[in-house]
């Protein structure tokens, strides 16, 4: 059996990215701390942590994180069973997600369930292409991906499709686009991507107008409102979700660059697979607000799925 206490010192420790701060988390000594993930590496004989600053895990330091995560989980559940008190704590979630479902479709998806399970919600945003990888390293309990391919010990659910179309406002187009929307025109007008990982505007260049990633010049912009801005100023032109982006073409901000065209980005639910009650409450809404609020899989017959 693990000793507890050095593994919430090692969590704590990765999770506030320095001994210092894990101490005061834990209302101990940074000596006490470090003597704990000290212990726990000797009976391993692994070294769990990079001693830097900011400090982080090493790839067993993530396996045996995402055993403590998957354990208190549990454990929580059984205390608020045993329990007379359970309605004065709480259960904090870890979920991976992208930026455009927070924007929009996710909060809906889970408000219900935060009350009703007195739940604090730690969510690590990253691009729907890379988030998968928080579910392996043990960052998060779920993830909203882009990815089809199921993780050993977790299970995968479809969620739906987020059409994402490349809009600019009417000034814009006029500025670098008078005579249509073609490949040349790219060379120099500006793009918006939300991040060094946001790979949507480069596979809608290829597709469409077969342009290398490193063709037009572009912002990066790694805020889902200030995304819409630019591209309502007239900045720039960027991939939008239909959900944010009709209401800018209806208020006659934007328009849709290449009617027709556009990208069907699949999101799917990854989640660990534990018989546990609140991960199966958590996976039905998740599910649930994705059906009223995602297109169908059936309404699109190419999707956009990550390298």
């Amino acid at each position: 059996m693990f000793d507890m206490r050095q593994l919430a010192a090692l969590a704590a420790v990765v999770e506030e990215q320095s001994f210092e701060r894990a101490a005061q988390r834990l209302f101990v000594t940074q000596s006490a701390v470090s003597q704990r993930i000290k212990q726990l590496e000797q009976r391993l004989g692994q070294v769990l942590v990079k001693r830097r600053v900011p400090v982080q895990a090493t790839e067993t330091g993530q396996k045996i994180l995402r055993y403590y995560r998957q354990l208190s989980l549990l454990e929580d559940e059984l205390l608020q069973d045993l329990s007379q008190q359970d309605a004065q704590g709480f259960t904090t979630l870890s979920i991976g997600l992208n930026a455009d479902s927070l924007e929009t479709w996710f909060p809906d998806a889970v408000a219900q369930l935060v009350h009703e399970q007195r739940l604090l919600l730690d969510l690590k945003v990253d691009d729907q292409d890379v988030t998968q990888q928080l579910l392996k390293d043990g960052e998060v309990v779920g993830c909203i991906t882009a990815s089809g391919k199921a993780i050993p010990g977790c299970q995968c659910v479809p969620l739906g499709v987020v059409p994402y179309r490349s809009l600019a406002s009417p000034e814009y187009l006029q500025r670098y686009f008078p005579d249509g929307v073609v490949a040349e025109g790219f060379r120099r007008a500006p793009v918006a991507e939300f991040s060094h990982k946001d790979q949507l505007q480069n596979r809608y260049l290829q597709q469409y107008f077969g342009l290398g990633p490193h063709e037009y010049p572009r912002h990066r912009i790694p805020s889902s409102q200030m995304f819409c801005g630019i591209i309502e100023r007239g900045l720039a032109c960027g991939m939008l979700p239909d959900q944010q982006g009709q209401p800018l073409i209806e208020q006659g901000l934007a328009v849709d660059m290449t009617p027709g065209r556009y990208l069907a980005v699949p999101l799917y639910w990854h989640v660990w697979n534990l018989g546990s009650r609140l991960i199966r409450a958590l996976t039905d809404a998740v599910v649930l607000e994705a059906e009223k609020q995602l297109d169908s899989f059936d309404q699109h017959t190419q999707l956009t799925h990550p390298d």
